[in-house]
């Protein structure tokens, strides 16, 4: 957010304005050191986080206030 304040907590679904509850932590196979992450609301939790799965990229869901340094390869 410019100017200061906090971060904002929309969900990143494309035309979603609901505030997020989820974090879907995602990255790169090939880059295991850099965490993404995309805010959820509960409508859009599983879509984005299936969108992520099945194109290969490995995902961990947490709750808003939960941050993971890390996302493991999928099993």
């Amino acid at each position: 957010m410019i100017g200061g304040g906090e971060a904002p907590t929309q969900c990143s679904s494309a035309g979603c304005r609901e505030p997020a509850s989820w974090r879907v932590n995602w990255r790169n196979p090939h880059s295991p050191d850099r965490v993404k992450v995309w805010l959820a609301c509960d409508a859009h939790r599983d879509h984005l986080e299936g969108y992520l799965a099945s194109r290969g990229f490995p995902v961990v869901v947490t709750a808003l206030d939960v941050v993971a340094d890390v996302v493991p390869d999928r099993a």
